[in-house]
């Protein structure tokens, strides 16, 4: 029960729905009780009756008839104040699954590109659906059923201790095998239950990781070869749900039979009670057989409640697996950061902890606020760890950036990033209309700022030639769109940001040369007030920045303007060699 202690948390913050419920419990359950001792009273008049036929009979009617008026009150107020208890504590849980669903979806939004390097996204999907239902049913109908078991018990024995010790302590003589057999059974189903949720999120993520790569996996052919791996995955994991089940199915019977046995005991030894003069009434002895069925459903209900504490406890340490991980990123200062635009990298070294290797070695430079950075080099450079390092996407090994001289873990984190707009390599764009996928940089911008943003992107023709223009909503990752214009709305949803920073990330590749330098053209008049940084393998796309610096292995080995670079014998002068033969070949 250790990890549910997570969730204690939640029981304070809904404290009043909580004592609510067990209120209604307590006086619910009271009520029920009614109808046992009434019923034995019934017997007892019929007793004394059938004894000395001295009571008229129209007396004894009205005595019946009015213990039955009472047993039909006392129930009806027994299930209303069952309902209001349902009401209030099932409605708790739902409460509290809206909270828990949230704090993890916080918790994954807070958590570093690390994470997600090391954590596939259908096992993350299953923790905040799956393992959150699980916990619900926790919190609810588990929490809900033991307040109830306990307190009936608890009441019940009172009353039956009251009636008969002796005979009491007969009919309670099956528990302790009751006791023992919970505890083995519910041991076997916290694990087999933590096994089936991880067989879950194996499924999830194999899942999620097909259905992403359908037109890779339909281009190779390769459909029956994952459908067989599908099925071979859904056969292991139907395995293990069917062994949790086995544990689970042998609660019911279990309790059952010894709810069987007590009422033995109570018939057997009351009736032996009552023939040696030990209990006078023989109504109570079905005194006792009520509140013996009383506690049928409770104790029945002890193996489905064992069953999903320990289905939570299971899921509840997957979920904390996660919840209690500290973001590597933190924001280091709650105060309002005012960003210009001022960057400078000071002997900057970064390595990745995953992979352990080094993407920067000893990086030092500066763009001043209004210039723009041409960064170029080869493939796995280093070039676009350059710009995670400005979004503070990832925390410097070695070295010091500045944003405006003042070093860069001090700024306010989301101050810091809605004060860049950044255009990835990978273009995402989500499942929406282009408009909206546009105005994700800026959520209340006009039509009109939409459309002039598209339009420097030089992608405003493009969608005005879709059936429903900027309304057509796109499929998944932008599927809809071309690369190319992929790369053109994500670099108009950063234009209409508006941002003093702009980061572009290679987000030309997939355009022809005439739309690039139509982009570019666009974005000098943009970007002259802002602090531009542009990665890109193209001369085209660097030639007119301030200064430019080539990369390699991690290192500076080239800066410089344009002009110099192509002066200087190196890599530089040798791409813009290579590129302007490539251009006049076409």
């Amino acid at each position: 029960m250790k990890e549910l202690r997570y969730l204690n948390k939640y029981f304070v913050k809904y404290k009043y729905s909580f004592l609510l419920g067990i209120v209604f419990t307590v006086i619910a359950q009271i009520f029920m009780l009614f109808t046992p001792k009434l019923i034995s009273q019934s017997f007892m008049v019929i007793e004394a009756f059938a004894k000395e036929k001295s009571v008229a009979k129209s007396v004894i009617q009205d005595e019946l008839i009015s213990n039955i008026v009472l047993i039909i009150t006392t129930t009806i107020i027994a299930g209303f104040l069952t309902f209001l208890m349902r009401q209030t504590l099932i409605v708790m849980s739902r409460h509290i699954e809206f909270d828990l669903k949230n704090e993890v979806f916080r918790q994954y939004e807070n958590l570093t590109q690390n994470f997600y390097k090391q954590n596939r996204t259908g096992d993350l999907m299953n923790r905040i659906s799956e393992d959150v239902s699980k916990v619900r049913m926790y919190v609810g109908p588990a929490v809900m059923y033991t307040i109830n078991t306990i307190i009936r018990f608890a009441i019940v024995i009172v009353y039956m201790y009251n009636v008969s010790p002796i005979l009491t302590l007969y009919t309670l003589l099956p528990l302790p095998i009751l006791s023992y057999a919970i505890f083995k059974l519910s041991s076997e189903i916290n694990s087999r239950s933590t096994i089936f949720q991880q067989y879950l999120s194996k499924i999830s993520s194999f899942s999620q990781e097909i259905f992403s790569g359908i037109r890779v996996i339909k281009a190779y052919s390769l459909e029956q070869q994952h459908q067989q791996n599908m099925v071979n995955l859904a056969d292991e994991s139907k395995s293990k749900s069917l062994n949790l089940a086995k544990v689970q199915s042998l609660f019911g019977p279990l309790m059952l039979a010894l709810i069987g046995i007590s009422n033995l005991v109570v018939i057997y030894f009351g009736g032996l009670m009552y023939i040696n003069g030990s209990i006078k009434h023989i109504g109570t002895i079905a005194e006792f057989i009520l509140y013996v069925n009383m506690l049928t459903w409770p104790v029945a209900s002890l193996g489905w409640v064992s069953s999903m504490v320990q289905e939570a406890e299971a899921s509840q340490k997957r979920l904390n697996e996660f919840l209690k991980i500290e973001p590597e990123i933190k924001n280091n200062n709650q105060n309002k950061s005012i960003i210009e635009g001022s960057i400078a990298f000071q002997n900057v070294s970064y390595t990745y902890d995953d992979t352990n290797i080094q993407a920067l070695k000893d990086i030092s430079f500066t763009v001043k606020k209004g210039e723009t950075l041409a960064i170029l080099g080869k493939t796995g450079s280093g070039k676009s760890t350059i710009l995670s390092l400005i979004s503070r996407m990832y925390d410097v090994s070695s070295g010091q950036v500045t944003i405006d001289s003042a070093e860069i873990s001090t700024l306010n984190l989301f101050d810091l990033r809605n004060s860049i707009g950044i255009v990835p390599q990978d273009a995402f764009l989500f499942s929406d209309s282009i408009n909206n996928n546009i105005k994700f940089g800026k959520e209340n911008a006009t039509d009109q700022e939409v459309q002039a943003a598209a339009k420097s992107a030089v992608v405003h023709d493009n969608i005005m030639g879709f059936n429903k223009k900027y309304e057509t909503v796109l499929g998944e990752r932008g599927i809809t769109l071309s690369g190319g214009q992929k790369q053109r709305v994500s670099i108009a949803r950063a234009i209409i940001k508006n941002s003093p920073i702009l980061l572009f990330d290679d987000c030309l590749s997939a355009v022809d040369t005439e739309t690039e330098e139509a982009i570019l053209s666009n974005l000098n008049a943009i970007c002259k007030d802002k602090t531009t940084i542009i990665v890109s393998h193209r001369i085209s796309s660097a030639k007119n920045a301030d200064n430019i610096i080539i990369i390699d292995n991690g290192q500076i080995i080239q800066q410089g303007s344009h002009n110099q670079l192509i002066n200087q014998n190196g890599y530089y002068a040798d791409l813009h060699l290579k590129q302007l033969s490539e251009k006049e070949m076409l």
